[in-house]
């Protein structure tokens, strides 16, 4: 069939990297492995991240603009969809044209990964918020990736919408999920690291917020550490790159920079152990790539890092926040190199059989088939 996709935070086109970047590629590729003719609707971006109600009036105009454009080109039957496909919907990016579009031309609307959040009602962001909840509301299917959206989102369905709990799911060549790479005497020769101690790898991006809160919730666990028998990598940058480094002074530390993704995939396949505390985060697409490279994962068991990581099996899953208990963690696994060696064939495994590009497409492609010929 043919899609309409659309990602209202970012275009899957953007050129800056995220996990939410990474997602809306996958979906998209998901959909044409199942043999799908997919196409970007628009790069219209609807994200206010300041609150700001006249920001958000002004996008809502630009957003049903937008729409009402995409119906007159649909109309001349240049692309004619059978099915609307909205990726990631929450209040602070909504989606002003889906809905719309897809009234109009009567065809299905579809939404992966909404977020619902009641308190942001009446609030700075009561405009987005509503068009979220509408959007909802409007949907034929809601696509859930984070699990603990389901309890918001669902109360919203309409009796005849559907609701596909997925996995997040990532595309590994078969290569990574059977072996370890040998470029670990490279990297040290190049990056100066002793090949004998434990590698520690970090990928994220350096901003403001979640992401610099959780780099110093990092810094503080790895201080407490003795700072020997170990190092870390960090692949990542952003406008707090400077701060980030400042908080690792002292620390065995090498910061790699931003790295495109067949570069991170030799960073992680030459690791032992991937941490990130995980503040405020979603679900994680580096922390699942990372279990599908072989390496176990230490995380804040926050938002949706439940579904990717199972405690004790694939990684060690720790209180959000908790220096104490994270760095305890990583203490725990570098006295326990056959533990460590055991989670990470069992962190790839999981990944092969539950979290596979082909599963994800295999359930989207019978969900939507579901819309269409019913």
């Amino acid at each position: 069939m043919k899609i309409a996709f659309y990602s209202p935070l970012k275009a899957p086109t953007s050129g800056v990297p995220s996990g939410d970047l990474r997602m809306a590629n996958s979906l998209i590729t998901a959909l044409k492995s199942a043999g799908h003719c997919v196409k970007l609707a628009s790069e219209f971006k609807s994200r206010e991240p300041t609150g700001d109600p006249a920001r958000q009036k002004v996008l809502r105009f630009e957003g049903h603009k937008a729409a009402e454009e995409l119906i007159n080109k649909y109309a001349l039957q240049e692309y004619f969809p059978d099915l609307w496909f909205t990726y990631h919907v929450y209040y602070k990016a909504p989606d002003w044209i889906g809905p719309l579009v897809a009234k109009e031309l009567n065809i299905p609307y579809v939404i992966a990964e909404a977020s619902h959040a009641p308190k942001r009602e009446g609030g700075p962001w009561n405009m987005n918020h509503q068009c979220v909840e509408n959007s909802i509301k409007e949907a034929d299917l809601v696509v859930g990736l984070n699990s603990l959206d389901a309890g918001c989102v669902k109360p919203l369905l309409d009796e005849n919408c559907k609701y596909l709990q997925l996995k997040p799911f990532i595309d590994l060549p078969s290569e990574i999920l059977t072996r370890k790479s040998d470029k670990r005497s490279t990297f040290a020769r190049d990056m100066n690291l002793n090949t004998d101690h434990i590698w520690f790898l970090t990928v994220a991006m350096m901003r403001k917020g979640a992401k610099h809160k959780s780099y110093e919730m990092l810094a503080k666990s790895l201080h407490s550490i003795k700072k020997s028998g170990w190092q870390l990598l960090v692949a990542g940058d952003g406008p707090v790159r400077s701060v980030v480094e400042a908080l690792f002074e002292g620390l065995p530390t090498t910061f790699v920079g931003q790295q495109d993704q067949p570069s991170i995939s030799d960073l992680m396949t030459t690791s032992d152990l991937f941490l990130w505390p995980a503040i405020e985060e979603a679900y994680g697409m580096a922390m699942l790539e990372a279990q599908g490279h072989g390496l176990p994962v230490i995380a804040g068991k926050t938002g949706g890092v439940g579904d990717i990581i199972r405690d004790g099996v694939t990684g060690i899953l720790t209180k959000v926040g908790d220096v104490a208990a994270f760095s305890n963690a990583i203490r725990q696994l570098m006295a326990d190199p056959e533990t460590l060696a055991k989670m990470g064939l069992q962190a790839r495994s999981i990944v092969k059989q539950d979290h596979s590009m082909p599963g994800a497409a295999q359930q989207l492609d019978t969900a939507l088939t579901g819309l269409i010929s019913g």
